[in-house]
């Protein structure tokens, strides 16, 4: 099985990301920044936040689906505002999705918010609502699978810990843990938007404990389209049964701001 998590900046390099997916065909893909503005009359809308006007596109499940066309798909949106085209005002939701390939039967799942509730009529000031998915399936080869994802709160101070980060990894472990069986194997991933040795990782061993970045040196997950100094914001985190299984940061084709990272369980 391969699982793949990735932040998709919004879509702002939706041609190359869809064609590295068509490539790589995950079994779960695990996508944070996912935006959802499905009336838009435009493709491409922009984000205006502090001055910073960002392209954004509109459909990021849709551009997805054209190259995961028999995936499933579960949207969880952390909130709905407003993006821009031109002086038009397009209501968007902006959230994280998870993709799964048919032969995947879901057999149990959790979805929630580490941070916040849902914001209908904006998205509101820093540190913005965030959502956590957790699904475990069943494959007729390797029996059950749980993974988790989220999209870990930003501060614009930095990626020190701060009590609501703290506060978020610990309403995601409980997710994970409401999902798992015994004897499961696990992976727990997403742009969490910490530093290496932040507490979200001392709270997610409980069901998770080996960090594949940290146990193995890897030196930052983010690509030259992210021009500040810090590398480290993407993690995937896993129990005994995939301690030692393939893992990849990948470099190029560079289809983000962030790397993907691809986990293959057996």
């Amino acid at each position: 099985m391969r699982i793949v998590s990735l932040n998709a900046w919004g879509g702002r390099l939706i041609e190359d990301m869809v064609a590295w997916l068509d490539e790589v065909q995950p079994d779960i893909l695990c996508l944070q920044e996912v935006v959802y503005a499905p009336d838009s009359p435009s493709a491409w809308l922009d984000y205006r936040d502090d001055g910073a006007n960002l392209p954004q596109r509109a459909n990021v499940i849709r551009d997805v689906a054209r190259v995961l066309p028999h995936h499933g798909v579960t949207f969880c949106p952390a909130a709905c505002g407003n993006l821009w085209l031109g002086d038009r005002p397009i209501p968007s939701l902006w959230g994280i999705a998870t993709f799964l390939h048919p032969n995947l039967t879901v057999v149990g799942q959790a979805q929630g918010f580490v941070h916040g509730a849902f914001t209908p009529s904006g998205f509101g000031p820093h540190p913005r609502s965030r959502t956590g998915h957790v699904v475990r399936v069943w494959d007729a080869e390797e029996g059950g699978v749980t993974v988790g994802h989220m999209h870990g709160l930003r501060d614009a101070k930095g990626k020190m810990d701060t009590p609501v980060r703290g506060e978020q990894a610990r309403k995601f472990a409980p997710m994970v843990q409401s999902v798992l069986m015994p004897g499961d194997p696990v992976a727990v991933c997403g742009d969490f938007n910490v530093l290496p040795g932040s507490e979200t990782f001392r709270v997610l061993a409980r069901v998770a404990p080996y960090n594949l970045i940290t146990d193995r040196s890897i030196e930052g997950t983010r690509t030259s389209h992210y021009t500040k100094p810090e590398r480290h914001a993407d993690y995937m985190l896993v129990n005994g049964p995939l301690k030692d299984a393939d893992f990849q940061v990948i470099r190029t084709p560079e289809v983000s701001d962030h790397c993907p990272l691809v986990l293959n369980t057996s």
